[in-house]
């Protein structure tokens, strides 16, 4: 070997850095799912005041969204165990980046249901990618750092979105264009970043995928359906705050400051990413049931901010309904990580993404007709109620054990990653 060639150790130490670049950019795109969520919340009132459109015409934008997500996850839930992660991450950026540059430019509802639908796209062919590139690329057997920067990373992408758009809605010009504006120059620079994420080692040519529905492996379904109803309660919980959080803080709450309703929103990914921090080497089992309490306390406290009308306790039901998500989302990409191989998650992660992401636009068409029919407030209410009841059911199921469970034993996250799968349950451990 020559003195000037690269030796083992270098080939290593690069390797490496390749390995903390690539999860730190997928760490980007998961974030800038929820960016790209929640960039619009605080619009939606204007839209209404300036072009005299009601209720339940934003609340069908914002439906466009989840269903253009759970569309695309139908079709292409497998696509990045086909074709790498790399490809699907660029794909999915570049069309939530058209989505976002319509919005910027939109002068008619025509123009954003058009972006809403091409960030549905978007996010639907990034959110899985994303998150199990993640865990791809964290260190090895360390899925609980995968879940921690997942959850952290959409925390900054949402809270970020919520503040920009306060401040730029309430003291910039433009206020319905120039933060579009701004995410869209983010975008640029994010496919960029992509582009660094390291190639398939097998290279596999695209005309080997073909459109399928994510598969479940028998072994991972009950992990699958503990995860789901956690990330569904989550997903419908932010549905509520992301759809209606504006018209809640400035219409019923009585707030008329447009960057401090973005602050009063901004707690929730505030506490989310708290949350996570918190939520770093915690028993799966046990981030449900937090996420589960939390979602109902803010919930509850969501209800009685409104009878009320006490920004205080906005803020406190903020705060709660954020870690809620936050424990539920950890807590269940936790459980599908472990229990599955990298052959299939990509597919169970798309999966469990798209019935949450189904829920979510539910959710927001159902909100919409209850605005419109009985009001904003009994819309609002409704929406609690459901979202307490959907906590209450995740629990149940995460803590439900069938008989042949019962000898499995628990041990610790880092255990159970070292540990041969048990042949009864199918999890580690």
């Amino acid at each position: 070997m020559s003195p000037t060639s690269p030796g083992p150790t270098n080939t290593a130490l690069q390797a490496e850095r390749l390995r903390q670049i690539a999860f730190w950019v997928s760490a980007a795109v998961v974030s800038h799912t929820l960016w790209t969520s929640a960039a619009p919340a605080l619009a939606y009132r204007l839209y209404e005041e300036q072009w005299h459109l009601s209720t339940i015409a934003t609340m069908a934008i914002f439906a466009v969204y989840p269903i253009a997500v759970v569309s695309t996850l139908l079709l292409f839930g497998n696509l990045s165990d086909i074709v790498g992660r790399r490809a699907a991450m660029l794909l999915g950026v570049s069309f939530s980046l058209g989505g976002i540059t319509l919005f910027a430019a939109a002068t008619n509802l025509a123009a954003l249901f058009v972006g809403r639908a091409l960030m549905g796209v978007g996010v639907g062919l990034s959110a899985g990618p994303s998150t199990a590139a993640l865990v791809d690329f964290s260190p090895p057997g360390r899925a609980d750092v995968a879940s921690l920067t997942a959850t952290a990373a959409q925390s900054i992408g949402m809270a970020a979105a919520l503040l920009l758009s306060g401040a730029l809605i309430e003291y910039a010009p433009y206020p319905t264009r120039l933060s579009f504006v701004v995410l869209a120059v983010l975008l640029v620079g994010l496919l960029a970043a992509v582009r660094r994420v390291p190639r398939p080692r097998v290279p596999i040519a695209w005309s080997h995928w073909r459109p399928s529905l994510p598969v479940v492996p028998p072994a991972g379904r009950r992990p699958f359906l503990i995860a789901t109803a956690s990330l569904t309660t989550a997903y419908t919980n932010g549905a509520l705050l992301l759809s209606l959080g504006g018209h809640i803080a400035h219409d019923l709450i009585g707030s008329p400051n447009a960057l401090v309703n973005a602050a009063l929103l901004t707690l929730f990914p505030i506490a989310l990413g708290l949350a996570g921090v918190l939520a770093r080497g915690t028993e799966p089992q046990t981030l449900l049931n937090r996420g589960a309490l939390g979602s109902l306390v803010g919930m509850t406290l969501l209800a009685v901010a409104i009878a009320l009308r006490s920004v205080p306790i906005m803020f406190a039901a903020a705060a709660a309904s954020g870690a809620g998500y936050s424990f539920q989302v950890s807590g269940g990409l936790v459980t599908l990580a472990t229990a599955s191989s990298s052959k299939h998650r990509g597919g169970i992660v798309s999966a469990a993404l798209l019935v949450a992401y189904l829920a979510m636009g539910s959710a927001a068409l159902l909100l919409g007709l209850a605005a419109a029919h009985w009001g904003l407030g009994a819309a609002v209410d409704l929406g609690a109620v459901t979202i307490a009841s959907l906590s209450a059911i995740a629990w149940a199921i995460a803590n439900f054990k069938d008989r042949s469970e019962a000898g499995c034993r628990a041990g610790r996250l880092s255990d159970r990653l070292r540990q041969p799968r048990c042949s009864v349950c199918h999890t580690n451990g």
